[in-house]
């Protein structure tokens, strides 16, 4: 039997105790604060990152790894893990060039290797989702086509949302205006993320916490209406306090799994959303 590997991205938002146990690699995303560099997962974390943002007042920004570090990902799976074929799963290539790097990785730094390169239209945990779903389909002795198939079967089943806690660091990286920003302080207003069409976007606006977390339930019953949820995980963004409320209200609103995983968003998505986000992430049965 053929043994394939599973490599993604660290945009998958997979704890990396989690992706050791599916015994799948998770490439860093950069982190650039003027021509320092941080991995993700290596020498920064969520924490890490907004500390330093909140000292120094500005946003970092991010890069794709280079070829040469999936290229390097790859070799390994196929001398240490001795793997016959890899599979690498990346963030939506709508949201991030990093698929870019892994294609070339494969087709120009190791063109003999059996390796192909999935776009998973998608990020944070709905990618993670369809990541542990492939290493499930692979462990199982499962062929390539497989493999994907199960993937994108999740990611069909599976649903994103996420409650902002303030508009400061939309509007430090420009994406909102100071004003606009200052306004929606004022009125505690708390927009919520979806994914939509592979980027992380805009759904509505709410005020107050509670409300968004709410309509974060909400959402999520509509979804799961008829069907239940399977995978779950809660999400954030350096606000551990605020996941563990946001878990125990799911469970009080929902039937939920016995398991919610929590974990942080990553610092190559939270620049994008600041500190205080709680989310969630959910496959339906």
């Amino acid at each position: 039997m053929k043994k394939i590997s599973i490599v993604t991205d660290t945009d998958s938002s997979l704890p990396p105790a989690l992706a050791a146990e599916y015994d799948v690699q998770q490439v860093p995303i950069l982190i650039h604060f003027g021509e320092e560099v941080f991995e993700t997962g290596v020498d920064i974390n969520d924490r890490d990152l907004f500390e330093r943002v909140d000292r120094e007042g500005k946003l970092p920004t991010t890069a794709a790894p280079s070829p040469g570090k999936f290229a390097k990902f790859f070799q390994n799976a196929f001398e240490e893990d001795e793997a016959d074929a890899v599979i690498c799963f990346c963030i939506s290539g709508a949201m991030s060039a990093t698929i870019k790097s892994a294609q070339t990785a494969a087709r120009d730094l190791l063109p003999e290797k059996n390796i192909t390169v999935v776009d998973t239209e998608t990020l944070s945990m709905g990618q993670g989702f369809m990541v542990l779903a492939a290493a499930e389909a692979a462990k199982n002795g499962a062929s390539i086509d497989e493999i994907i198939q199960a993937a994108e079967e999740t990611r069909a089943r599976s649903h994103l949302y996420g409650a902002l806690a303030t508009l400061k660091y939309l509007s430090m990286s420009g994406r909102v205006s100071h004003l606009a920003a200052s306004m929606a302080g004022m009125m505690d207003i708390k927009p919520i993320l979806s994914v939509q069409s592979g980027k992380l976007d805009m759904l509505e606006k709410v005020r107050t916490r509670k409300k968004a977390w709410e309509r974060l339930v909400e959402l999520a019953r509509e979804d799961a209406k008829g069907a239940g949820m399977n995978r779950t995980a809660v999400l954030h963004v350096n606000a551990p306090e605020e996941a563990e409320k946001f878990t125990e209200l799911l469970r009080n609103e929902m039937d939920c799994p016995a398991e919610i995983l929590t974990a942080e968003l990553t610092p190559g998505l939270s620049v994008h959303t600041g500190a205080g986000l709680v989310a969630l992430a959910f496959t339906t049965c």
